[in-house]
């Protein structure tokens, strides 16, 4: 097996952390008072050794996701002990969990919204020398 396939063991772990994690997090916000915020754990890779959780968070509305992100970091231990605690019986060592912005839904409604507006570089390929790097 290539370096670049995840393992069984290393999907069912990330498998088992997205669902928890949605509803630590999403269960955190509504107690914290943050009614109107959804929060979903769009992946989560583990490392090859499990040592560590790169967790990839949607939050919508896109303009607190600066804000709810350094909250979520500066509370992952408290996130990885309620974690831990839910998956005790399944999982043997649990990972350090390490948070991040995941842009793509926020990359795909401004490809979206370009394709709707005047700037359709396929309607108007003209555009498309201005949008090359040089």
């Amino acid at each position: 097996m290539s370096n670049l396939e995840e393992s069984q063991r290393q999907k069912k772990i990330a498998s088992v952390l997205q669902r928890d994690l949605v509803e630590v997090l999403q269960g955190a916000a509504t107690q914290g008072g943050m009614h109107g915020i959804l929060i979903s754990v769009s992946k989560v890779k583990v490392t090859v050794d499990l040592s560590v959780a790169k967790v990839y968070l949607s939050i919508f509305p896109n303009n607190k996701g600066a804000e709810l992100i350094e909250g979520i970091k500066s509370n992952a231990p408290l996130i990885k002990h309620e974690i831990a605690q839910r998956t005790k019986n399944q999982l043997r060592r649990m990972p350090r969990l390490e948070f991040f912005i995941d842009d793509s839904l926020e990359y795909i409604d401004q490809i979206d919204k370009s394709l709707k507006g005047k700037e359709n570089p396929l309607a108007d390929p003209n555009l498309l020398d201005k949008r090359k790097k040089s």
